[in-house]
Formats: structure tokens, C-alpha cells, sequence
């Protein structure tokens, strides 16, 4: 979730919505869905290592969300206004950090946001662990750098709008990237045939993905008043009065009008960040020379295992199955 100076109004809506769905950011839902999904696009020769430690990852995918609260420069690490680096900002940026520093100045990078190059510095220090054959340090970095790369593909990650504030459509942000997935992910396609790559340019594709977001925030933004416009405050609002403050909650049947309209935009977006996730994990991997990961325990039971998990996946049945980590309660909370 973008952390920003929002309205106390929209704030308390947010924190409605989060403390009901037990949600934040792309949700804690997505966040951990799309590091499972990610796991099975890897290939042979790392999949075992990772889907090992997948309790991990999956647990810990919202840390980054989570540091937040006690780590001042945490929050621009997450998202980028483009709209305050000038027109078409998306195309024109640097792909390199240096530049971008040069450019623009370190405080404005760090007042609008920065998460495309903050990913490529993950990419780093995830090579550098790889490098070092350190198995905490390789998950550390992989579960963080996941989160951010979730976060990229969030459309209201990349603008200034970034809640609707600004064309009075506030709580927009929490709608689309917690609610609607929260209610919707049943219905989801969890599977896109995607199978790890190694990205010679990581910068350049994380910029291709995050203009892919950046995209869609006029077509959400007008779709949320076209759907709107069949819907009265009563109807589109829940009301409730906690602890004497008045909050707002998005009704169930605004959600789904809503998600209906914006069609499979969402799910497309999660897949998109689950790709590219594998892709960085694999490539970070290969730049640090194809290391051999520690496989101890490894036995011929937790293969067939894997194997049926994978077999889940391909069909899509992940959810139907039970084997959706993110769907199950969790005993262990995210660690540093």
C-alpha cells in the first residue's frame, strides 16, 4: 500500500477495509499468492531449494509492508509519482539509478517514489547472496524484493492520483488492489504458462511493467464512475460507527460491479507480477554463476509432493485443491 497523508476519512475507510480482510498493500492475499506462483515458473535446477523454503516466502511477502512502522524511509521504496517527473515521465526516466540521481536530485527521488530502481538494487544484493551460497540471505532478499515487484504493478503505485484523491474517488487504492482480490481470487487464472527467463536488461523490463500499470490508472479511474453512476452513497457505502468515529466500507455489491467491469485487469496484473518475480529470482541466480543450492532433506516423498503441487498449479486448481499457502492461516509472522 502506498503510505501517504491521506484524509483521515479515507484512512479510516482503509483501515476498515484492511482490519475486516485481514489485508494490506496488494493484500497480504496477492502478496503471498504471487510468491507461491512464482516458486513453480522456476526452473529444475532451483525449484527444489525454493519451494523447500516456500512457508518462508509466502509468510514473509508483506514484510516489506510490515517495515513500514518502524522504518522512516521504508514507504517511497513502494511506489513512483510519475505525473512529478515531468510529461511522459514513463518513457523518459533513467534506467539507472545514478542517472536518474542526476536528473531529477536524490530528494525528489525519494519524495515521489523510486520502487523501479529500488527492485534493481534487490536484484543485487539477492545476486550477491546467491553469490555467497547464504541461504537466509537468498530468501531475505528474494521475499523482499518479490514484494516490491508486486508492488510495481499496482497502476495506482505509478501516479499521484494514487488513491482517487484527486478526482474525488478516494478508497479506490484498497478496492482494487485487497477487496476485489480478496473476493474474487476463487475465480482467478493462477496459472500463465510462464516459465522463468533471464532478463538481460532487468531494469529495462521492470520499467516495461511498470508503464504496463501505469497505463491502466485512466481506464480504472473511469470505470469506478461509470459504475458509480448505477449506484446511490447508500448502496455503493456500508456505514458504521466504531468507537464513536463514523467509517465507510465499500458494499460487497459495489466491489463485485465494479471488479466485473474492470474484467480480468487484476488478475493479469497478478500474473504479471509473479513472472517477473520468477524472472528476477532466476536471473539474479545465473548472474551469480548458477551456484548449487543446498538441497539437504531433499527425499524422494517431498518430490512426489512437489510434483502433485506442481500438477495443481498447471490446472489451475491450487485453491480447489487446498494448497493455496495464502488461503490458509498462518502460524508465523514476518520475520527480519
Amino acid at each position: 500500500m502506498k503510505d501517504r497523508k491521506f484524509p483521515l476519512r479515507v484512512l479510516v475507510l482503509c483501515a476498515v477495509v484492511a482490519l475486516a480482510l485481514g489485508l494490506s498493500s496488494w493484500g497480504f492475499l496477492v502478496h503471498r499468492t504471487l510468491h507461491q506462483v512464482a516458486v513453480y515458473q522456476l526452473p529444475n535446477e532451483i525449484q527444489p531449494f525454493f519451494w523447500r523454503h516456500m512457508d518462508y516466502l509466502v509468510n514473509n511477502a508483506a514484510r516489506p509492508d510490515v517495515r513500514r512502522n518502524s522504518d522512516s524511509t521504508e514507504a517511497t521504496k513502494h511506489f513512483i509519482d510519475l505525473e512529478a517527473y515531468g510529461p511522459d515521465a514513463a518513457h523518459k526516466m533513467p534506467l539507472d539509478w545514478n542517472k536518474a540521481q542526476a536528473k531529477y536530485q536524490r530528494d525528489s527521488l525519494l519524495k515521489y517514489g523510486y520502487v523501479p530502481y529500488h527492485i534493481v538494487l534487490m536484484m543485487d544484493q539477492l545476486t550477491g547472496a546467491f553469490r555467497q551460497q547464504k541461504a537466509d540471505s537468498i530468501l531475505f532478499y528474494a521475499a523482499d524484493l518479490g514484494h516490491y515487484i508486486g508492488d510495481a504493478n499496482v497502476p495506482l503505485h505509478t501516479t499521484l492520483n494514487y488513491d482517487g484523491q484527486l478526482t474525488n474517488q478516494k478508497g479506490l487504492h484498497s478496492l482494487w488492489e485487497s477487496f476485489i482480490p480478496e473476493i474474487e481470487i476463487e475465480t482467478y487464472q493462477l496459472n500463465s504458462g510462464h516459465q522463468a527467463r533471464y532478463l538481460r536488461n532487468p531494469a529495462k523490463q521492470v520499467w516495461q511493467q511498470i508503464r504496463a500499470a501505469h497505463a491502466l490508472v485512466p481506464s480504472m479511474l473511469a470505470l469506478e464512475t461509470k459504475v458509480s453512476a448505477g449506484f446511490t452513497d447508500a448502496e455503493k457505502y456500508r456505514v458504521q460507527v466504531r468507537r464513536g468515529v463514523e467509517t465507510k466500507q465499500y458494499t460487497l455489491a459495489f466491489a463485485k460491479a465494479y471488479a466485473a467491469a474492470l474484467k480480468p485487469s487484476i488478475n493479469q496484473q497478478l500474473l504479471a507480477s509473479a513472472n517477473l518475480i520468477a524472472d528476477c529470482w532466476y536471473t539474479a541466480w545465473v548472474n551469480a554463476g548458477k551456484p548449487a543450492l543446498n538441497l539437504q532433506g531433499w527425499t524422494t516423498e517431498k518430490a512426489a509432493v512437489w510434483e502433485k503441487e506442481k500438477s495443481a498449479y498447471q490446472k489451475n486448481t491450487l485453491i480447489q485443491e487446498g494448497l493455496l499457502l495464502a488461503k490458509k492461516p498462518s502460524e508465523n509472522k514476518p520475520t527480519e
